[in-house]
């Protein structure tokens, strides 16, 4: 029997009783108004926001999982809860949430049931703060499944989590945890039995959940490619990308893995990018990186999320680059998976040059093929024409314009994009949907329809044009 579905009984039954006391939890919340909801919404951005959770969470995250930077981390789960809390505020999700009296609507909001959230190691303190807010803002309980490398700091934070709902008087089972072990036979089982699943992490555990029959929002594997045009701020770009990259060294899915520069501006670009940082690697350390980047057709472990030091020392790279921040790859054409173009959740760039902006637009879209279809492009420059262009013509959700990537792709407070710390790439990457995660995600809603004046046009208001093209 395969082992992902090989469970006995007693496994069942715990998952099992973990929803059924979700359910309880839900019945009492139910009848909560929209004062009281985010009152609960809050207690559990405050669980992680407080600076000594955030600070401990953060290093128990580093020493769990040996992946990312602590300080960074600490930004990380301020930052996200923050902004997420600032959009979920600002929103209704409980009775009547809106109405529109010239359509004859009006919409109330109910929950979408016991939500099971399958969480990464990159993020094991974060991710599930962000989505238990976004589920108990729409009154749904929700059960978290980590990442196995993350399971201590993850139950850490579900422990403070239900702390902080406990003493703003609301039921701690809002929040559980999968007990250890955590594996995937007991993951599967989990999503099987609750009502939505949403998964962020490995591809293998989204497609898992998108056959399992159950509801399931998914999403999309990063591998971020951007441009650098002949217009753009050159050191504004290069200052950005550095921030984007090397923020908790490169694990997130948002983080810059290629950049496509102009022949116009090629060798001063890498100029800016060396003044922020970086190493550009010659031809014999690009060699000794691929061989240590991808060992047994996978990623090296010891390599994934980093420090440039420890980076440097595996690669074997010359003395002075232990001393930089990242390194940069020069490639002449898109390989394929375990090239420079795959994603690669370590502080290594790849940079092609393009012959001009239509070269580059090609380039983007075959490192697309190769991983990152519908997750997002970055692109710096003065034109916003050439912005829009590339908009309308990449299969991906979002195009940033002169921007950390990292710091805007998941919400920015200078942009408009819902804060969060999971993507969707639409039906490009597979996923169901075409937009950060967000509260709207976990809600259903109910339209109460009255009648209106008729709205009936005649048929030669509809047909007229076609006839008058075409005949009848």
């Amino acid at each position: 029997m395969d082992a992902i579905t090989e469970l006995d009984s007693f496994e069942r039954r715990m998952v099992a009783d973990l929803v059924e006391r979700a359910k309880r939890s839900m019945a009492d919340f139910g009848k909560c108004d929209q004062r009281s909801v985010d009152d609960a919404v809050t207690a559990l951005a405050w669980s992680l926001y407080k600076p000594e959770n955030a600070r401990m969470l953060a290093e128990m995250a580093v020493a769990d999982t040996g992946m990312g930077d602590a300080d960074s981390k600490y930004v990380k789960n301020t930052r996200k809860t923050f902004g997420t809390l600032r959009d979920l505020l600002r929103a209704k999700t409980v009775g009547l949430i809106g109405e529109d009296r010239d359509k004859g609507l009006a919409y109330f909001g109910k929950p979408v049931g016991v939500v099971g959230a399958v969480c990464p190691s990159t993020n094991p303190a974060a991710t599930p703060v962000n989505k238990a807010m976004m589920a108990v803002k729409g009154g749904n309980a929700i059960i978290i499944a980590p990442s196995p490398s993350g399971y201590l700091t993850t139950e850490r934070t579900v422990e403070l989590m239900r702390s902080e709902l406990a003493k703003a008087g609301h039921s701690e089972d809002l929040v559980q945890i999968l007990p250890a072990p955590v594996n995937k036979a007991t993951t599967q089982e989990l999503v099987a039995q609750v009502d939505l699943a949403v998964v962020t992490g490995s591809q293998d555990n989204v497609r898992r959940a998108m056959r399992s029959g159950t509801v399931a929002i998914g999403v999309g594997a990063g591998n971020v490619p951007a441009i650098i045009d002949g217009s753009a701020d050159l050191d504004d770009a290069a200052q950005k990308i550095a921030r984007s990259k090397t923020f908790d060294n490169a694990t997130s899915c948002s983080s810059e893995n290629a950049i496509i520069l102009l022949d116009s501006i090629y060798e001063r670009a890498i100029e800016a990018l060396e003044r922020a940082g970086g190493w550009l690697c010659d031809a014999a350390e690009r060699d000794s990186i691929t061989q240590e980047l991808w060992v047994g057709g996978k990623l090296n472990r010891r390599a994934i999320a980093k420090d440039a030091r420890t980076l440097a020392a595996l690669f074997g790279l010359r003395t002075g680059s232990e001393n930089r921040k990242f390194f940069m790859v020069e490639e002449a054409e898109v390989g394929g998976k375990r090239s420079f173009a795959d994603e690669k959740l370590s502080l290594v760039l790849a940079l092609y040059r393009a012959r001009d902006f239509g070269d580059a637009k090609r380039i983007v879209r075959e490192i697309l093929e190769v991983a990152g279809l519908g997750h997002s492009v970055g692109i710096h420059t003065r034109d916003m024409a050439r912005a829009r262009e590339l908009a309308a013509e990449t299969d991906v959700v979002r195009v940033l314009v002169n921007q950390a990537h990292t710091f805007g792709n998941g919400g920015g407070f200078d942009n408009a994009l819902p804060f969060t710390l999971s993507m969707g790439g639409g039906t490009w990457a597979g996923n169901t949907i075409d937009d950060n995660l967000n509260y709207r995600c976990f809600i259903n809603v109910t339209r109460l329809v009255t009648t209106i004046p008729e709205d009936k046009p005649s048929e030669e208001e509809l047909f007229g044009t076609y006839w008058k093209k075409f005949g009848k």
